[in-house]
């Protein structure tokens, strides 16, 4: 997919009571030139007017409610929404800065796949951070590291951006599905900034980091757990880890069963099932390309492509007449696997990450 070195963006913006905050960030986002494309705000279910706020002092907003809770999910009813070339991660608090977004776009205009905000790079800082938090992202920032082969200097900061084709990579819960009786789905919570670095790593996609300056909240309290946030991390962590893994182990074998059938004329054997299939599919998935370099960007890390195959069993016939299926054709490498149900791979995630 060619992308344009002039996108669309769409800021993405989640909320949960934050209507004295909007009065202030909405405009200041409004306001950045070159001009966003569409600011996409995401309730969750606010009662103190949030929506009317927004409503009432950018008549243009573009306003939905999450389906579920959590971050999380606000974040992915938010990315499912626009329609922009370019998605930007903004918190509604008012400690990030609009007029950091066009760094953010250039970075990606320059070759990444994802614009990673960092508070402890050259140019970079925060009025908002504590020396307790700062020695713990440290250590977050080195485990990761050393799973994923990154060099990240700011894990657990939400201020990134990437281009809207890399939507299929990141592979987040779909926004209709029902929410489980306890607990939430795995990717629904505040793990969100997390799982997003590690998906985009173990993909092989090109990532740079942005200086950010974090302020501090204008209104309101932060719901900032340090010790439960950060065991939260750490526990992301390690299941991103175990699914990165798994899903490398997933595409070896399909590569491997597609060599196998693959004559020396270069045809795949087709076989023929004997039994009616069902019907069902597989995600669609979309290529994200780029190239080229920004700034700095994380060492071993490289552009990847993300494509997903549809799948589409057929009704067998009344006369019972085997109904053929392709063989899956290998995948590039650094292409995110979507393999087996998607709803069977989501409950074993959660599961796992319990």
């Amino acid at each position: 997919m060619q992308r344009s070195g002039n996108p669309r963006v769409s800021v993405v913006v989640p909320t949960r009571n934050e209507a004295r905050n909007l009065e202030v960030v909405l405009p200041a986002i409004a306001a950045v030139r070159p001009a966003v494309h569409e600011i996409v705000v995401v309730d969750g279910n606010s009662v103190d007017g949030t929506i009317e706020t927004a409503r009432r002092v950018l008549p243009w907003v573009k306003v939905i409610t999450q389906t579920r809770t959590g971050k999380g999910n606000a974040m992915a009813c938010g990315f499912a929404a626009v329609n922009g070339d370019v998605i930007v991660m903004f918190d509604a608090d008012g400690s990030a800065d609009p007029a950091e977004i066009p760094a953010f776009v250039s970075a990606l205009v320059a070759g990444a796949d994802f614009a990673k905000g960092s508070r402890f790079v050259r140019g970079g800082g925060s009025d908002d951070i504590t020396l307790l938090r700062k020695s713990g992202n440290a250590g977050l920032n080195g485990v990761a590291n050393a799973l994923f082969g990154t060099a990240y200097t700011d894990l657990c900061y939400g201020y990134n951006a990437f281009w809207a084709d890399l939507l299929p990579v990141l592979d987040l819960p779909a926004v209709d599905l029902p929410a489980p009786a306890e607990g939430m789905l795995w990717g629904d919570g505040f793990e969100i900034e997390t799982v997003l670095n590690c998906r985009v790593a173990a993909a092989g996609l090109k990532i740079s980091e942005v200086p950010s300056m974090e302020r501090e909240r204008i209104f309101g309290h932060s719901n900032l757990r340090t010790f439960a946030d950060g065991a939260r991390v750490l526990r992301t962590l390690a299941a991103e880890s175990r699914r990165a893994v798994r899903r490398r182990a997933e595409r070896v074998q399909v590569e491997v069963e597609s060599r196998a059938l693959t004559p020396p004329g270069g045809i795949p054997v087709v076989p023929l099932l004997t039994e009616h299939s069902s019907n069902g599919h597989a995600p669609h998935g979309h290529p994200a390309n780029g190239a080229g370099g920004n700034g700095s960007a994380i060492p071993g890390t490289s552009v990847g492509n993300a494509s997903g195959a549809q799948a589409n069993g057929a009704q067998a016939a009344d006369d019972g007449l085997p109904v053929p299926r392709p063989v899956p054709q290998p995948r590039p490498a650094g292409e995110a696997a979507h393999l087996g149900d998607a709803r069977t791979r989501l409950a074993l995630e959660t599961e796992e990450a319990s």
